[in-house]
């Protein structure tokens, strides 16, 4: 990067309101953390509709940090309190694309040599995203992957990145680190990257929308704009590309918005032979093998059309229907967070032990869409012979609170409640043990799936349904 490169593209630039720093000085770097600044950075901080006032967010973010100069996309009030900073606030909509311009000169993207691949969805963004890795690793492609597990290549992982779609200085610095690395970039695209530009200037050659359900609408404000904030995936997808979806729903939905931009091509579940599910356990679900479908779609574009059973490159994904199989009793650990997910696994379950009974541990986030906590209690419900609500990442919220929330969709008969998720995991499996042993069960713990931590109260702690479920399997002697 050249020498005072982003000093003249921050005076080349237009913007709603400057304010020039009072010292100038050389800046040789672009932050989207405030605590990672230093005298030379340019801090871009975007801000939200979340509740917080700006004086809370200058006292908790800005007023300590080091960066010279600060960029917003709207006006904060109490600048006042950053003397001596340089204070640049985009004109709306033009967020994204300052950003990117930025990310341009510090972190070249290389679009001619790579290629880009998206999915989007409420569900099942990651285990396509794992299952297309996959492929075309077996093929001898370099693939890159981002997502909600982090960082892969080849299916290595790199880093835990914390988001599904990193913000994005944080991705275009991430994929200007391992350049040489990849050929194909497999990433996972949330609504809030796409609301938020997080993946501006990624041109797709095609990508891929799961599902849409109910989510994030204390986000979105509603079913409406967290539709129109997915839709705007067709925007990254380049020239010639187009978008598959197994959702008829979504894709009728988009013909009905009018013409997209890029064809939108409805797929079937795919068809396997009992080799593959025997092979392949996790492919006897309805949903997996939509993921898959979707997964072989975006395959195609870069390897071509064929008769290839990529079917055999694929393993289960993290904390998506993890088993545990011990005598009569079955035990699943699935990130199944939202009524959707719910309902999908477990009518799985059902289908896939009709003799069994069914038993599901869950619990609702804090700080999130609280319209859908009655409705995974529904689901619930509905699909469950006996529930135990638990605490799941209550953030800054009571967890008293979200379970009350939960239970008003929920009978009384065949539930419990243990607040403290360890203690829930506990009972699960005692109750379990009480169960005749001739009776097949099937526990579903849902919620955490990859996650290895419990958020709570600003802190994340060391945790994992996993590990809980093996120190009660040999407290009771069943290993």
């Amino acid at each position: 990067m050249p020498n005072h490169a982003l000093s003249d593209l921050l005076a080349r630039l237009d913007f709603a309101w400057r304010r020039e720093p009072a010292k100038p000085g050389p800046l040789d770097n672009i932050q989207w953390r405030a605590n990672a600044c230093d005298a030379g950075s340019i801090l871009f901080f975007q801000r939200f509709d979340d509740g917080r006032t700006d004086a809370e967010i200058i006292e908790r973010y800005l007023v300590d940090s080091a960066c010279a100069v600060l960029v917003t996309n709207r006006m904060i009030e109490g600048v006042e309190r950053l003397p001596g900073k340089g204070i640049y606030v985009t004109h709306p909509g033009d967020w994204a694309a300052v950003v990117g311009r930025f990310c341009d000169c510090v972190y070249p993207l290389d679009t001619d040599g790579t290629v880009f691949l998206g999915v989007t969805g409420t569900n099942g963004k990651t285990t396509t995203v794992k299952y297309l890795e996959a492929i075309l690793s077996a093929h001898g492609r370099p693939v890159l992957s981002v997502g909600t597990l982090g960082l892969s290549l080849a299916g290595e992982p790199l880093v835990n990145t914390g988001f599904t779609s990193p913000p994005l200085i944080e991705l275009r610095r991430l994929l200007h680190a391992h350049r040489d690395r990849y050929a194909v970039v497999a990433m996972e695209v949330s609504s809030h990257a796409l609301d938020q530009g997080r993946a501006h200037g990624i041109p797709l050659l095609n990508a891929a929308w799961t599902n849409f359900t109910q989510d994030h609408l204390d986000y979105h404000g509603g079913e409406a704009a967290y539709f129109a904030a997915k839709a705007r995936i067709l925007d990254m997808i380049a020239d010639g590309g187009r978008l598959y979806t197994t959702s008829s729903d979504v894709a009728e939905r988009l013909r009905e918005n009018g013409q997209p931009r890029v064809p939108v091509e409805a797929l079937p579940a795919a068809t396997l032979g009992a080799e593959a599910l025997a092979a392949k356990p996790f492919l006897a679900l309805a949903h997996n093998r939509r993921n898959y479908a979707l997964a072989v779609a975006l395959a195609d574009g870069i390897l071509g059309p064929g008769a290839r059973e990529d079917w055999r490159h694929l393993s289960a994904v993290d904390g998506r229907f993890e088993c545990r199989v011990v005598g009569n009793r079955t035990l699943v650990v699935d990130f199944a967070h939202t009524p959707d997910a719910l309902e999908t696994i477990l009518s799985a379950i059902r289908d896939a032990f009709p003799r069994a009974r069914v038993a599901t541990l869950f619990g609702c986030g804090g700080d999130r869409d609280r319209f859908k906590r009655p409705l995974m209690g529904e689901a619930v419900a509905r699909h469950s012979d006996h529930t135990i609500v638990t605490s799941d990442n209550p953030r800054f919220e009571d967890p008293e609170r979200i379970i009350a929330d939960i239970l008003t969709g929920m009978p009384e008969a065949g539930r419990e409640v243990v607040i403290e998720r360890p203690l829930a995991i506990a009972r699960l499996l005692d109750f379990l043990a009480e169960r005749p042993e001739d009776e097949p069960w099937v526990a579903l713990v849902a919620g955490k799936g990859h996650e290895r931590y419990l958020d709570a109260k600003g802190h994340k702690s060391p945790y994992s349904d996993q590990d809980e479920i093996e120190r009660n399997l040999i407290r009771l002697g069943w290993v």
